[in-house]
């Protein structure tokens, strides 16, 4: 069951943002996965990095369509636990701090496109929360989750670089 909403928010400087926003059931994911606790969210291309190196090393073929799993229940500066995913074809041996598992299915995800900037994806947090907060069936679950389509290592540049953020969400 797929539904179509759409949301906006207004930034700062006074700019309406639009977001379409699209509420499905995710299905579970093989995926080779890293988790770690940060200090911040932006060391998190440190943990892509160590899989990249590892996936090589060890002759584990991922796909490009990555997936982090924000873990923390509400949002923090600092702290963060954050697991980066890759989907695999199969699953293999635990290794060095990297899990094989499934990703949990998700029976109610809402989820939008970001294009640009990763500093963007704040904004369409942003607009998730106050989406929620006005009279809504809805309220937000977690993990939180942020899909890479493509990044600084398969686009020219990061104008158009589109970002999946879906949202669990849970019924009022």
């Amino acid at each position: 069951l797929l539904r179509r909403r759409h949301m906006w928010i207004r930034d700062s400087e006074k700019i309406d943002i639009h977001y379409d926003v699209s509420i499905k059931a995710v299905p579970s994911c093989p995926v080779l996965s890293l988790r770690r606790r940060l200090v911040d969210y932006y060391v998190e291309g440190a943990l892509w990095k160590e899989m990249a190196e590892f996936a090589r090393l060890n002759g584990i073929e991922v796909s490009d369509q990555t997936v982090t799993i924000y873990h923390d229940e509400d949002y923090q500066e600092t702290d963060v636990d954050i697991e980066v995913c890759a989907p695999t074809a199969k699953l293999g041996k635990d290794k060095d701090g990297f899990t094989f598992r499934h990703t949990p299915a998700v029976p109610m995800m809402a989820s939008t496109m970001v294009y640009g900037p990763f500093e963007n994806i704040a904004g369409a947090y942003r607009a998730f929360a106050g989406w929620l907060h006005q009279p809504s069936q809805y309220q937000m679950g977690s993990p939180s989750r942020q899909i890479v389509h493509r990044g600084p290592w398969n686009e020219p540049g990061p104008a158009q670089s589109p970002n999946q953020i879906p949202v669990p969400l849970k019924k009022r």
